[in-house]
């Protein structure tokens, strides 16, 4: 058995910054509204969950968004909210990110590539990791280029007989959210025609929408994971402005067995009453008055 976390669009800012909050001072008494996010106290809640999990996971992949802005700062506000983490975790950019801050962040970690793409395989777990970088700078679509599809079909075809994930920022397919649909993964369908040819990828694990969405891809399933933070609103009428939500922050677990292959679990985390076990003795009768 294999259990894999995934964590994405964490949005962390330089320490005691939340996102998107105004420069002006917030008025006495005044209602916190969507600019006040606090990610970084998200991710914090997120990471003690993960680490609360019994069987705790394997490991731990993040699929872009990382940072804000992909400032210094920020990333080094991300690694102390990810210190307490009790499994390893292998990280890839979105189009929040920046390779450069990326790189020098996880430097000691050992996984990502000392130039070019940040694209990478872990060989240590009976699931295979491949990873793939989407970014384009200055940009918010992805793209998988002709050199980046090369190095997919390569490594893939090194372990034919692997069962693997990939993990990726941008989601390969139409969601029906327009605002992101424009700035979605370009040419998805060159990426199709290498995933076809290696039936042992598994699953392909995405972000990008902060939502959690699934679709049937080029052989396999392709889905995105909710965000630790904000969720983007479910609207799929056409021409509807970008928002987001305080609908519960989220993660999933990815849990691989040889006989039965991998099933992928959403959860979400806050604070509810339960857990209560089923067949509970039936409520007493109000008392007489």
């Amino acid at each position: 058995m294999m259990l894999v976390a995934q964590i994405s669009d964490l949005h962390i800012l330089a320490e005691g910054k939340l996102f998107h909050a105004p420069t002006r001072a917030i008025p006495p008494g005044a209602e916190r509204g969507w600019s006040y996010i606090d990610t970084a106290a998200c991710l914090a809640r997120a990471v003690a969950e993960l680490n609360a999990l019994g069987p705790r996971p394997d490991l731990v992949v993040a699929t872009g968004d990382l940072t804000d802005h992909g400032n210094a700062d920020e990333y080094a506000n991300l690694r102390a909210l990810l210190a307490p983490l009790r499994m390893p975790l292998y990280a890839i950019p979105g189009n929040h990110d920046t390779r450069d801050g990326l790189r020098a962040a996880f430097a000691d970690d050992g996984y990502l590539p000392h130039d070019g793409f940040l694209n990478y395989a872990i060989d240590d777990y009976p699931l295979r990791i491949v990873a793939l970088d989407t970014h384009i700078p200055g940009a918010h679509p992805g793209e998988l280029c002709a050199q980046r599809l090369q190095w997919l079909d390569r490594t893939l075809a090194a372990e034919p007989a692997k069962p693997t994930v990939l993990t990726m920022h941008h989601p390969p397919f139409v969601t029906g959210i327009e605002h992101m649909d424009k700035a979605a993964l370009r040419d998805p369908a060159a990426f199709a025609e290498v995933i076809r040819r290696h039936p042992q990828v598994e699953r392909i694990l995405c972000g990008h929408l902060h939502r959690t969405i699934d679709k049937r891809f080029a052989g396999t399933v392709a889905g995105t994971c909710p965000s630790t933070a904000h969720q983007l609103v479910l609207d799929i009428n056409p021409g509807r402005p970008a928002q987001f939500t305080f609908e519960p922050p989220g993660y999933q677990l990815h849990l691989w067995r040889p006989d039965s292959g991998l099933v992928s679990h959403t959860a979400i985390f806050g604070d509810w009453p339960g857990p209560y076990p089923f067949g509970a003795p039936a409520a007493p009768q109000s008392a007489a008055i």
